[in-house]
């Protein structure tokens, strides 16, 4: 029998003529070529892929070509580091793109000129001679400049963006005298689309830069910084403060106070409200990045403008991060500074503010203790947890069991414990849910008696309720305290059961539905209790059987098939042991 040809003898050829598809038949092919490599025998053969990928990247679906660049981005990493391989094939194939009659050639040969430079800075000597590596550099250099300088404003973008990548490949000497030209054109290029890609690539021109170059960063990178920071489009200054933090880690400390700072400070107060929500997202981190003195003395008072800032976008980006100023300032100075713009922002008319305050409330409980939280921050808390907006409370609640575990069980019983059950009865069932659930982490915190003294008395006065959705508040949290094994059997067989019988006859379908739950939760919590099962929870399952509803039926069902599965798997674990 003959041996089956390889893909690069059948598939590969087939494929090459089969171009003219669909776009989404030529992007499905432009992602799988490039996992063809170990199919047509390793990076050896790899260099057949290439013409394909070739076409695909210039087509004119943006879709297609893209996932064509990274196809062959992947093809040229797997190709073997031998010279004639980059003479012959990459740097030819680059210079075929980047020639292209179409926009379209070209801006996919900008995605693949950091790879090719890689590829020809691996080559070893022997394969790859000094000089003729270095004519290969230069000619890529050469056509990245040109592209740089391309009349299409979509080429001179795609060229943009790739430039950060292309400066991380080169040597410093190369950097200096070839492409940072190229980065300091394109920052001052006359599509604000342009520009706004030269910050990105301060950050990887900086990194090239790196330690002994600090003369060289304030002389190229700097100037750049603090146009984009003062661009007359509010695209590009956003793309600054959005990127902020990483151009201060790229730069040094030293420009980091001298000259970062005080941009950061015009951010904070730019007229468009999109810039000033990108800076204010930022301000935990600029603290991180600047001595606590300087913090203190500098950024509060741009922290405190933004608290009252008319955009409430901008108020909730600063209330995500400004509990992440707390370890910065210390103890001390959150009391004296920060615990009053917390409460600010607690009362906050835009509801998403007050949310972000109270999901990140445990970075300063950290910091300050939680005696100092208690008497400051809680007063607050408990106003909202009756916040007209659900979202809120359900934040509230979520906060509840670290709460409570921070704070101790006096203090809880004191102050929310009456709250924690006012939620059992909300108007909107996601808060019912969540405060169910949030009873069962109380239990996990507080143990066993107090779950039997506190929160089971409370379930049964719920059963009372008129209200169907109350009943079936009262399941959830049987539930939830089965699975999380929140009390005794005793509790459970003389307290929870026989509610549970009575509900097994409510008139309302829906709660008999959440019988059939609770009772496969409590089964499955008593797997290994014979006695319990036969006696308290059997008989109620046999009940749902012979149920009208069949979704009552089907459910009950589902309990009493776990049950069996489960004394099976019990049994069979026992047999092994």
């Amino acid at each position: 029998a003959r041996a089956p040809e390889p893909p690069r003898d059948e598939l590969v050829p087939f494929l090459n003529e089969s171009l003219d598809d669909e776009d989404e038949v030529l992007l499905a092919m432009a992602g799988e070529l490039g996992k063809l490599v170990p199919l047509v025998g390793g990076g050896e053969h790899a260099r057949c892929l290439l013409a394909p990928l070739e076409q695909l990247a210039a087509v004119e679906e943006t879709l297609v070509r893209d996932k064509a660049v990274e196809s062959l981005s992947l093809v040229v990493d797997a190709l073997p580091h031998g010279g004639n391989r980059c003479e012959q094939l990459l740097v030819p194939l680059v210079a075929r793109l980047a020639g292209g009659e179409w926009f379209t050639s070209r801006t996919s040969a900008c995605g693949l000129f950091a790879v090719t430079y890689r590829k020809v800075n691996a080559a070893p000597t022997s394969a790859l001679p000094k000089d003729k590596a270095d004519e290969a550099r230069r000619t890529l250099r050469k056509l990245f400049a040109e592209l740089c300088a391309d009349t299409t404003p979509m080429v001179r973008r795609a060229a943009a963006r790739n430039l950060g990548k292309l400066a991380l490949e080169c040597g410093k000497a190369d950097l200096k005298r070839d492409v940072m030209p190229l980065f300091e054109r394109l920052a001052a290029d006359d599509q604000d689309s342009v520009r706004l890609l030269a910050v990105e690539n301060c950050v990887a021109i900086a990194t090239v830069l790196g330690a002994g170059g600090a003369g060289d960063i304030t002389e190229h990178v700097w100037p750049v910084i603090a146009a984009c920071a003062g661009d007359k489009s509010w695209r590009v200054r956003y793309m600054v403060a959005d990127l902020f933090c990483r151009l201060c880690e790229a730069v040094g400390a030293e420009l980091t106070a001298k000259d970062m700072v005080p941009a950061f400070i015009k951010l904070v107060k730019d007229n468009e409200a999109e810039v000033r929500t990108a800076a204010a997202g930022k301000v935990d981190g600029i603290c991180k990045l600047v001595p606590a003195e300087d913090a203190v003395a500098r950024i509060l008072p741009c922290i405190k403008e933004l608290v009252t800032d008319q955009s409430q976008h901008v108020r909730a980006a600063l209330a995500g991060v400004i509990m992440g100023v707390a370890p910065t300032f210390g103890k001390e100075r959150t009391i004296e500074h920060l615990q009053g713009l917390y409460l600010q922002l607690l009362k906050d008319d835009f509801p998403d503010v007050r949310l972000n305050i109270i999901s990140r409330i445990d970075a300063v409980n950290k910091v300050v203790g939680i005696d100092s939280l208690s008497k400051s921050l809680l007063p607050a808390i408990v106003e909202l947890a009756e916040d007209k907006n659900w979202r809120v409370r359900l934040a509230i609640i979520n906060y509840i069991p670290l709460l409570a575990e921070q704070l101790g069980v006096d203090f809880f019983n004191d102050q929310l414990s009456n709250l924690c059950m006012t939620w059992l009865g909300d108007s909107v069932f996601a808060i019912r849910e969540a405060a169910a659930k949030n009873l069962t982490k109380l239990a996990a915190v507080f143990g066993k008696e107090w779950t039997k003294a506190n929160i089971v008395p409370k379930i049964l006065m719920l059963y009372t309720h008129p209200n169907y959705l109350y009943r079936m508040t009262t399941l959830f949290c049987i539930a939830g305290l089965a699975e999380a094994s929140g009390v005794s059997t005793d509790v459970f067989a003389n307290s929870l059961m026989p509610l549970i019988h009575k509900l097994c006859t409510d008139p309302v379908p829906n709660v008999r539905v959440n019988v059939a739950k609770a009772l496969d939760a409590v089964g499955q919590a008593h797997v290994d209790d014979k006695a319990f099962l036969d006696k308290l929870v059997r008989p109620n399952i046999d009940i749902l059987l012979k149920d009208t509803d069949q979704d009552v039926k089907f459910l009950a069902g589902e309990a009493l098939a776990h049950i069996e599965n489960g004394k099976a798997s019990g049994g069979a674990a026992g047999a092994s042991k």
